[in-house]
């Protein structure tokens, strides 16, 4: 009688069971990374250069991590302008790191919002 652990069939069997069990970690391992990668708004603060025009130096600035500035043109929400030079885009952590890095990036900040009166806020008598 032949050894069952020494037949073709079983050895194939265990390898396809090794590559499952190797696969589902590595899924298990991807999805953990999404989880940790979710995207969040961020404000990016820049020191754009004189006479360049801000929109463009923004897209040029996000293109750079993103891959192309169709994606840079994607992720922006919007650009600051005036009292100063940055824009908002929803970012991974992995993103808003590198990002820290290209040159003319002065901060990048998670965004958030502030409400001035809360719910249970009342006037005060007298105030209009």
């Amino acid at each position: 009688m032949r050894n069952i652990v020494s037949s073709p069939l079983v050895h194939l069997l265990l390898l396809s069971l090794v590559l499952a069990l190797m696969a589902e970690e590595r899924s298990a391992s991807a999805s953990e990374i999404e989880k940790k990668e979710e995207a969040t708004v961020h404000i990016v603060y820049v020191d754009r250069p004189e006479g360049a025009d801000p929109e463009e130096f923004h897209i040029r600035t996000l293109g750079s991590v993103l891959g192309s500035e169709e994606a840079a043109k994607g992720a922006v929400l919007y650009h600051y302008k005036t009292a100063a030079s940055g824009f908002s885009a929803k970012l991974t952590p992995s993103q808003v790191e590198e990002l820290k890095k290209q040159p003319g990036v002065l901060q990048v900040v998670p965004s958030q919002t502030y409400q001035l009166h809360g719910p249970g806020a009342r006037p005060r008598s007298g105030a209009v």
